[in-house]
């Protein structure tokens, strides 16, 4: 994006998804709280600070970063043959302190995956620690069938969206 941060801080808040909450409501909630967080931790001249938060979502079901092995492969298993949503909320608090938020939706297919394939990407360690058991910039890019939507916001950040959000809010490049 030809952005250099100041700094990168992390936002360490609850995560749980609250009950009945929808997954553009929760993407949007959690952005919207690590951004304020920060905010609230930054000690330096007023700044732009930006977050984001990625959730892979199979209908109103939410499903987790995965936290080990098993929840990689659970999550593939009820992704293999369908189409989810791959939903990302990006919080942007302006200098003055107003908060800003933009979504970003792709739709993603997998392929129907065999037990083997599930396997060998398990064994990639590639999907523990990943919204959905999967990274699309790396292995799981042969699980795909078919992607409707922006590309980056299923590796974690869409740029265009985020660059216009910045430019729209003051932020020049």
């Amino acid at each position: 994006m030809g952005i250099t941060p100041d700094a990168i801080l992390p936002a360490a808040i609850d995560e749980s998804v609250r009950k009945g909450e929808l997954p553009r409501l929760h993407a949007m909630r959690l952005a919207a709280e690590k951004a304020r967080k920060v905010e609230s931790e930054w000690n330096g001249a007023p700044a732009f600070i930006l977050a984001a938060d990625t959730v892979v979502a199979l209908g109103r079901r939410i499903l987790p970063k995965a936290a080990d092995d098993r929840e990689v492969r659970d999550c593939l298993k009820l992704l293999s043959g369908r189409r989810h949503q791959v939903i990302t909320a990006v919080a942007l608090v302006t200098p003055e302190g107003k908060l800003r938020t933009r979504v970003a939706l792709t739709r993603v297919s997998l392929l129907r995956l065999s037990d083997a394939q599930i396997a060998a990407y398990i064994d990639s360690r590639e999907g523990v620690g990943k919204a959905g058991g999967y990274a699309i910039q790396g292995r799981a890019e042969m699980l795909v069938k078919e992607i409707s939507g922006c590309y980056s916001n299923v590796v974690g950040l869409p740029l265009a969206l985020t660059v216009a959000l910045l430019e729209g809010c003051g932020h020049g490049r």
